[in-house]
């Protein structure tokens, strides 16, 4: 039986091309027409906030984080999440969701969110947005819009349309004491 040495890592330009293939895996050609891809292709992802798992020196998953402003939030959007299916049902995704979290409020964000399953997100922090609350590109199931509500007034201000920001202008002024903290690197035998 093979021992996965799992380490998770901060994205960088060299991981672009394997984490387009493991999200054509995960999504296929239709990820491209949904309510979150048109929000990210207004602008680039933030890469300091971004991450991926890497298994033996291979990625294996990965997680974005897009800068936007969500009604007068200004947050994060969390996604794709996508782990090749030789390592699904391990825990990856929620430790990269966990990780890309934690970064997001060091960094100052208000708040992380994402369209997805309640079931698997609610453990993770994950709320529901108040029905029809923010208005996407595109079609989205409103009871699919989570939050991680990190700014205490959060929920009263996601309230309007939800866009790409240029992550340059900050969320709120970043912690200069938690600089360490940035680094995401951590090592999981499993």
């Amino acid at each position: 039986m093979h021992k996965h040495e799992l380490v998770y890592l901060t994205e960088d330009a060299s991981h672009d091309a394997v984490i387009e293939l493991i999200n054509e895996e995960a999504f296929g050609p239709g990820r491209f027409t949904r309510a979150a891809a048109r929000i990210r292709e207004q602008g680039p992802h933030d890469r300091l906030l971004s991450f991926i798992c890497a298994d033996d020196g291979e990625t294996i998953a990965s997680v974005r984080m897009t800068p936007v402003l969500a009604g007068s939030v200004k947050g994060h959007l969390l996604g794709p999440l996508a782990v090749r299916p030789s390592h699904k049902n391990q825990g990856i995704g929620r430790e990269l969701v966990r990780i890309a979290v934690e970064a997001a409020k060091r960094r100052g964000s208000e708040a992380v969110i994402l369209v997805g399953d309640p079931p698997y997100y609610g453990p993770l922090g994950f709320e529901k947005v108040a029905h029809n609350a923010l208005a996407f590109p595109g079609p989205v199931d409103p009871n699919r819009v989570l939050v991680v509500p990190i700014a205490t007034d959060t929920h009263a201000r996601l309230k309007g349309t939800i866009v790409w920001r240029d992550a340059d202008i900050p969320a709120a002024v970043a912690d200069e004491e938690n600089d360490d903290d940035d680094l995401p690197l951590r090592a999981i035998a499993g």
